[in-house]
């Protein structure tokens, strides 16, 4: 697969990281004032907490984009690693996590840029629930990796309101300027 050096990502291309920017953005205003305690909280019968859920997704979304950059026929999914990644350890905190997550959202925004085709197939790893080898368009991935982040943010949501009372959607209108 090649890249090329275009910056910024237009058309198609730019769409795909507007959603997904604005897909993160509304999973960081879950953890807007918590500290490493709280993103380490269980809150509810689950075992995912804020921190996992963002470590979850800045880990998932770098895996995809190196599925993306550098096509592996012979990769195989490692559930071990996978699982260790809804877990912030004790050694982490919640502003690492937070500042490597932005990170992996500048690196997916480079590489988004530089995709000279979103229809080019790559092989995806397989899995315990997909034991064959299948391939997605590069354009599928993205559009999968949305759905992860949405997917989680709505958990966060969920976490962040059993935590403390914090609502997603009632801070989207504060910050919009609407009084409740």
């Amino acid at each position: 697969m090649t890249t090329s050096q275009k910056s910024p990502a237009t058309g198609e291309r730019a769409d795909i990281l507007q959603i997904l920017q604005e897909q993160r953005a509304t999973l960081l205003i879950t953890v807007r004032g918590i500290d490493d305690d709280q993103a380490r909280q269980r809150s509810t019968v689950s075992d995912l907490t804020l921190g996992g859920l963002i470590k979850h997704v800045l880990h998932t979304e770098k895996h995809w984009v190196e599925t993306i950059l550098e096509p592996d026929e012979n990769a195989e999914f490692d559930m071990e690693w996978a699982m260790e990644k809804y877990y912030m350890r004790e050694d982490e905190t919640l502003e690492g996590l937070l500042a490597e997550y932005a990170e992996v959202a500048r690196a997916t925004e480079v590489a988004v840029a530089g995709l000279d085709n979103l229809d080019v197939l790559i092989p995806l790893p397989t899995a315990p629930w997909a034991p064959e080898r299948q391939w997605w368009t590069i354009r599928r991935t993205l559009l999968h990796i949305i759905r992860e982040t949405g997917h989680h943010s709505g958990h966060a949501d969920i976490i962040r309101e059993s935590l403390d009372g914090g609502n997603t959607t009632m801070q989207m209108g504060a910050d919009a300027g609407m009084e409740f």
